[in-house]
């Protein structure tokens, strides 16, 4: 259960911190019906974490030079982040170092097919690795097998892309219904091409994600959000079995967790050695298309 070094970690969840974070979280609080999360919250979910690094790093000159120092620093070789957020960030720094980020775009079922031809843009124009999606943060939301969403996967079983998607109880104050882990089933039964990655946790539902990756192929899972010391034991006694091949690392960094904290805490998570380097590389490679 050795921690290796040097292995090039790929984090399949980074970001940049950003000067106005009410203006980049403004999708989630808009929809939001309590005080603490309308007017105290910066950080939609703050009240889960002790810390939250992007307010003390809101203020850096550069923040993809910060993300970038955060990555050298621990081991982090390639970030998969979002394009197309409230400003140019993400595709200045995948212009600029594409042989460190990997892009995504976020998807938007009520665009209807409008949300589609964004996906395609992204894809031909940006080179994009994946989709992503919130269905709690989606407005109004929008369920994981909700049928507005099937043209959406319908498109990344076309380009070859995987969907990395919420699932579980979400952190903000949202409704969690729309992203019940059980209605995976049904959308890994209608598209058993489609590659779908889990994001944030799948709790309280952590039994039932590792039952449908055994049933399902094309089902991952990845650590989003969560502190390796909060790891779900469901979780990684199924990453040192059965599902070596299904489990990608993927951190918080700025959002909610530092990579500081995230790389104190990995080599106490008990992963058997044949493990580590598929959770922190291999298993990322395979499921983006970089290999």
């Amino acid at each position: 259960m050795a921690f290796p070094q040097g292995i090039g970690i790929i984090d399949t969840m980074i970001g940049f911190p950003h000067a106005d974070m009410a203006e980049t979280y403004a999708f989630i609080t808009k929809q939001t019906k309590d005080r603490q999360s309308r007017e105290e919250f910066e950080f939609p979910a703050e009240y889960m974490f002790k810390d939250v690094p992007e307010k003390a790093l809101r203020n850096a000159p550069d923040p993809v030079d910060t993300t970038l120092r955060e990555m050298d620093r621990w081991g982090v070789e390639r970030g998969l982040i979002g394009l197309g957020g409230v400003d140019d960030t993400g595709e200045r720094a995948l212009a600029k170092h594409p042989d460190r980020f990997i892009g995504s775009v976020a998807c938007d079922p009520n665009a209807g097919m409008d949300g589609v031809r964004a996906i395609v843009r992204a894809y031909e124009t940006h080179g994009i690795r994946a989709v992503t999606a919130f269905p709690a943060g989606t407005f109004p939301q929008v369920a994981i097998n909700d049928k507005t969403m099937y043209p959406i996967y319908a498109k990344c079983v076309e380009l070859g892309l995987p969907i990395f998607c919420c699932a579980g109880v979400p952190g903000p104050r949202l409704r969690f219904a729309p992203q019940h882990v059980e209605l995976i089933d049904e959308v890994c039964f209608d598209f058993p091409e489609l590659v779908f990655v889990t994001r944030h946790g799948c709790e309280p539902w952590t039994d039932l994600i590792v039952k449908l990756m055994l049933k399902w192929p094309n089902l991952y899972y990845s650590t989003s959000a969560f502190a390796p010391r909060y790891y779900p034991k469901a979780v990684v006694d199924f990453a040192n079995s059965r599902g070596a091949d299904k489990v990608l690392y993927a951190g918080y960094f700025p959002m909610g967790l530092s990579l500081e904290r995230i790389a104190g805490e990995l080599p106490s998570v008990p992963l058997h050695d044949s493990v580590w380097p598929k959770f922190l590389r291999h298993n990322a490679e395979r499921v983006l298309g970089l290999a």
